[in-house]
């Protein structure tokens, strides 16, 4: 003999329960009695018949139905609730009905006209989730039903059913006219904003979750710590935690223009972490990248991974601000979008684009004179427009005391006080022109550095101050650490010009080689980076190149002379080396 094989078809299931049945039995058990028979009669059997669907059976205090379409039973379920409201118009507290209704679709199976397995459990489930007079479903019936009906969704997350083996997204059906008010938009901060939400654990172990939201918390503290940023607090975006998120109106919903959203999968010994950054106005993505480690230390991986994504959202961030300022109209610019322009121009790092950044960075200080952050990267501007020659009358005397401005109001704002410690730290080191404070710039430095020790601006200006000082190694660190922290830095230039001249100092030629090549690819119109490249070639004994090199940098700059060079100085005949190598180069004096 054979066994009968079972019979099965996917089948939409609709569940509902009369909330509070045992109170109302217990109050007035032949009028519930009465009621119910009339809702069986009334609005349940018309409504099968309406939206097609078989009610499965019947009990004192619900209804187990099926449909052959998501559609249906969705429309029956809205039916049934409006129905049903309807009917309580008028009526006694005591004496109205509610239902929850509980809808999925899955598989079942068929024994005579009675239906079984877990869509049914599920089914169940999902109906004593539902709020009274309220209706869900699992994603599988959102997925059918989202684009075909007039009816709004809220999603709630996923949730672990009782006796269900797998956690099930569930969605809370509002149709259009009960829907709630959309939440205000709250006004964007004066600074950029970000929220980092909850990380998805794709590895299908409950215990990693643990993992993916200590990695989240990390790099929200990390990221609160550069002062520039305005980030919202772990709780609020950990409410967004297990739900589908329309970006745009997540935006909307926090006041932020920028989201960071990942997912974290290990699979054996090893973690990949992918992240994108998105803009909340355009939903447009900024950055995204993906981050792989061994999971043998949890924590070393923890930090070593909070550091990599923190180093590549900051310049990531910067650029897509700068972009959105220079879009603005010039007449609706305001002192943020000033200081924006400004630094832009910083990085361009010509005679005619650091005249453009101090023209910037001055209107948005007269905006705002308190604006301490634009006050920290003007007296920036004068320093880098001192190092080729370029500076006018009182240049040195104005970026001193703004730079001093600065970090008295910087308070725990780590890049206002790094980009003032720059300032003070460069004049400091004009032996010839002192004016600056090594000490109080070294402390700004530092300060900076605790604030936000993931810092790659700050780590690589504290290499020109080692540098300036002739602590050439700490130098060197603080140069490579900037580095591999942020390699996509904005500053990256800067970053390597420090570091190949430096690699100058200790005789490292080829190694300045290298980093002065790549330090011109990344400014190709920055002279002092060029000049990396020359004397590092002339050292390696290829004159040829090397003149090559200066012929092009005259290009670029054809007013530059040696006379207006100013290397560093506080290393005993360094400058003057530095400038003979340039003279054997054919630089004209």
């Amino acid at each position: 003999m054979t066994e009968e094989r079972a019979q099965r078809r996917l089948a939409a299931i609709l569940a509902a329960d009369v909330v509070g049945y045992s109170r109302m039995m217990g109050v007035n058990e032949a009028g519930t009695l009465r009621a119910l028979k009339a809702w069986h009669k009334n609005i349940v059997q018309p409504l099968m018949t309406k939206h097609n669907g078989r009610v499965v059976k019947l009990m004192g205090d619900g209804v187990l139905a099926e449909f052959g379409s998501a559609v249906n039973a969705v429309e029956c379920a809205v039916g049934l609730q409006e129905s049903m409201s309807a009917a309580n118009e008028g009526a006694p507290e005591k004496r109205k009905i509610m239902l929850r209704v509980g809808i999925n679709l899955g598989d079942v199976i068929v024994d005579g006209g009675d239906i079984y397995g877990d869509g049914v459990n599920v089914a169940a489930r999902l109906e004593a989730t539902a709020e009274p007079g309220g209706i869900c479903v699992s994603d599988d019936v959102y997925r059918q039903v989202r684009d075909k009906l007039d009816i709004g969704f809220e999603d709630v997350g996923e949730h672990q059913l009782k006796n269900i083996a797998r956690p099930v997204r569930i969605f809370r059906v509002r149709s259009v006219a009960t829907s709630p008010p959309p939440q205000p938009s709250l006004a964007l901060p004066d600074k950029p904003s970000i929220a980092v939400l909850p990380f998805q654990n794709m590895s299908g172990d409950p215990e990693q979750e643990y993992f993916a939201d200590g990695i989240v918390e990390d790099i929200t503290t990390a990221l609160s710590r550069t002062g520039w940023l305005f980030v919202i607090a772990r709780n609020s975006s950990f409410a967004y935690k297990g739900r589908a998120v329309d970006i745009k109106q997540l935006g909307r919903e926090l006041g932020v223009r920028y989201v960071l959203e990942g997912s974290i999968r290990r699979a054996g010994g090893r973690v990949r972490i992918t992240g994108q950054l998105i803009e909340t106005v355009t939903g447009g993505h900024v950055w995204a990248d993906r981050f792989d480690g061994a999971f043998d230390d949890i924590f070393e991986l923890q930090d070593r991974i909070t550091k990599s994504v923190v180093g590549a959202l900051e310049p990531s961030l910067r650029r897509a601000e700068t972009v959105r300022a220079w879009t603005k109209p010039t007449d609706s610019l305001d002192a943020y979008d000033l200081y924006l322009r400004g630094v832009h121009q910083i990085y361009i790092a010509t005679h005619e684009s650091l005249n453009a950044a101090i023209g910037f960075l001055r209107r948005a200080v007269a905006i705002d004179p308190q604006y301490k952050l634009a006050k920290a990267f003007l007296a920036i501007a004068y320093a880098i427009r001192d190092t080729p020659g370029w500076a006018e009358s009182g240049d040195r005397e104005t970026a001193i005391a703004l730079a001093r401005e600065a970090i008295d109001a910087a308070g725990d704002d780590p890049t206002t006080l790094r980009a003032a410690g720059y300032a003070l730290a460069y004049y400091a080191e004009k032996v010839d022109a002192p004016g600056g404070d090594f000490a109080t710039a070294s402390a700004a430095l530092n300060r900076a550095l605790r604030l936000n020790p993931d810092s790659a601006q700050t780590l690589h200006t504290l290499g020109f101050v080692h540098m300036w000082s002739g602590e050439t190694e700490r130098a060197i660190d603080c140069f490579l650490r900037a580095t591999r922290i942020s390699p996509r830095d904005q500053e990256m230039g800067y970053m390597l010009h420090g570091l190949g001249t430096t690699y100058l100092m200790c005789d490292r030629n080829l190694e300045a080689l290298e980093a002065g090549r790549r330090a011109v690819e990344e400014m190709p119109k920055h002279g002092p980076s060029h000049r990396v490249l020359i004397v590092a070639l002339v050292r390696l004994g290829r004159r040829e190149e090397a003149s090559e090199a200066t012929a092009r940098l005259l290009k670029i700059v054809p007013d530059s002379r040696l006379a207006n060079i100013r290397p560093p100085s506080r290393i005993p005949g360094f400058a003057e080396r530095f400038r003979a190598d340039l003279r054997l180069a054919g630089y004209p004096e």
